[in-house]
């Protein structure tokens, strides 16, 4: 009896190594023959759906990127309207398009519907229409690293946004960030090459690692539109600021030697900066970067299916995937990781929020003040406290993910931001009694509508103006593009 019970065990242990071998055997044919080439990539492809006949993985996890029903704490992949819940920042940005409308960003499939769809770029029915630049485009098409290449940069910084409509129709994509012919990662866009120059760095002596991050430090930065560029007067540049550094005082700095503003306020008067999306800045500075993650690690962290181990590119919030971006590393529960992140961004949300009215409430008490009769000169070194306080409260919450990535720089940013802020009211409020008015400010009601109608918005008419751009001329310029586009031949590789 013991010697079947032997031969059992024994059989039954040979049938099980035997899968074992074969599986093993099956997954690495699987992953040996997992990118036959099917098409030939030559040159910029913008179409990411010709990228995917090569690599099917990665596409479709792309693909996901349209998927806007993770939300936490405070963000989320779906609309929300920040001016609604932060009616304030109708007030901070008065005269700049962003108090027009800001809603928090959906995923890169949507980079360039969103462009479409927002009230900030207007509503232009012709090409050379609008006051947006098409510099705006740079970031949200692999279309555009094409017309760089067709065009010349400058020439391509150099024209409205209008005329590129049905020239940008792809969303963020493969050709952003691989080279196809190695399927290496590459540098698309030149104003980050300009800005390690600037630095006296070789962005080509950057590691894989390194690019990892700063493939998407092409366009999580700080940025601005230099339109006194020697030689390219014409174009509205892009530039990275990052000359005499990346934090935020030498970016500030930076800005103010050479005397530029995005806009000035209608209100208070004082020349604004805005900060865009910081967010590779901040990250170096905190512990992640400085333990050599990247920004892949955590976004994009790797996936296997069957034999294949491949990076996942459903680009978002490694809060919507904890056990492959966060465990790799940490050791934690889930709900004790949550939880720490959480305390962070909450900790500092307390202080943005309480910031943010303070500095509303400067620009419409700085606007009294020149309504009293203030002088210039009385008000030079408070409309500078408001420049640089606001810049400061702009340059932590524009990087959505600033909280985390660098939890004590962002505290230290606010808390010197308040301090400016908090000194220039006390200035207000000298000057205000100086004029004769020796008492708190009237403030407008602090919801959405009523302040947009303060600062001489008229919504109603820009929505009805985007109406018809989203009818009439959109779907012109997405039939335009793909009727260029159909023109462009596919060469399929022989499977012989």
């Amino acid at each position: 009896m013991k010697n079947w019970i032997l031969f059992g065990l024994t059989a039954l242990s040979v049938f099980l190594l035997a899968m074992l071998a074969y599986t093993i055997m099956d997954r690495k044919t699987e992953a040996r023959f997992a990118y036959q080439a099917k098409v030939s990539i030559d040159g910029i492809e913008p179409r990411d759906s010709i990228w995917g006949l090569n690599y099917p993985r990665q596409y479709q996890s792309y693909m996901k990127t349209q998927d806007t029903t993770f939300s936490s704490m405070y963000n989320t992949s779906g609309f929300l309207d920040v001016l609604d819940e932060q009616p304030e920042l109708v007030i901070l940005w008065a005269g700049y398009a962003f108090s027009k409308d800001y809603n928090q960003p959906r995923g890169h499939a949507y980079a360039v519907t969103d462009v479409q769809n927002s009230l900030r770029i207007g509503s232009p029915m012709e090409a050379g229409d609008g006051v947006m630049p098409s510099t705006c485009w740079t970031c949200k098409s692999p279309d555009v690293p094409r017309l760089m290449s067709e065009l010349g940069v400058t020439e391509y910084y150099s024209q409205k946004l209008s005329d590129f409509g049905k020239e940008v129709i792809n969303p963020i994509g493969c050709a952003d960030c691989h080279n196809p012919e190695t399927m290496n990662l590459t540098i698309t866009r030149p104003a980050l090459i300009e800005a390690y120059e600037a630095m006296g760095k070789d962005i080509n002596q950057a590691s894989h690692q390194e690019m990892r991050s700063l493939v998407c430090a092409q366009c999580h930065v700080e940025y601005y539109f230099d339109k006194t560029k020697p030689g390219k007067e014409n174009a509205q540049y892009l530039t990275f600021p990052w000359k005499d550094g990346m934090d935020v005082e030498s970016v500030e700095a930076y800005f103010d030697n050479i005397d530029f503003a995005d806009w000035v306020h209608p209100l208070s008067k004082a020349r604004m900066l805005k900060a865009q999306h910081p967010d590779y800045e901040l990250f170096t500075l905190g512990v992640h970067a400085k333990r050599g993650v990247s920004c892949a690690d955590c976004h994009m962290p790797y996936k296997t299916e069957g034999g294949q181990k491949f990076t996942d590119h459903h680009i978002g919030s490694p809060l919507s995937n904890v056990e492959n971006s966060c465990f790799v590393c940490h050791r934690e529960k889930e709900s004790d990781l949550m939880t720490d992140v959480y305390d962070r961004q909450r900790k500092i949300k307390e202080g943005t929020s309480k910031l943010q009215k303070l500095l509303a409430m400067a620009h419409v008490e700085a606007a009294k003040a020149w309504e009293l009769g203030a002088t210039e000169s009385q008000m030079k070194d408070i409309l500078l406290g408001i420049r640089h306080s606001q810049w400061r409260w702009d340059y932590a919450v524009a990087s959505h993910g600033a909280a985390f990535h660098a939890p004590l720089e962002t505290s230290r940013i606010v808390t010197s931001a308040t301090g400016i802020a908090q000194e220039t009211r006390i200035k207000l409020a000298r000057l205000l009694a100086d004029l004769g008015h020796n008492k708190p400010v009237d403030m407008p009601t602090f919801d959405k509508k009523t302040l947009q109608a303060y600062i001489g918005l008229d919504i109603p008419a820009e929505k009805a103006a985007k109406e018809t751009f989203l009818e009439q001329v959109v779907p012109q310029w997405i039939k335009d593009g793909k009727a260029r586009e159909a023109k462009k031949e596919v060469k399929v590789i022989s499977s012989k």
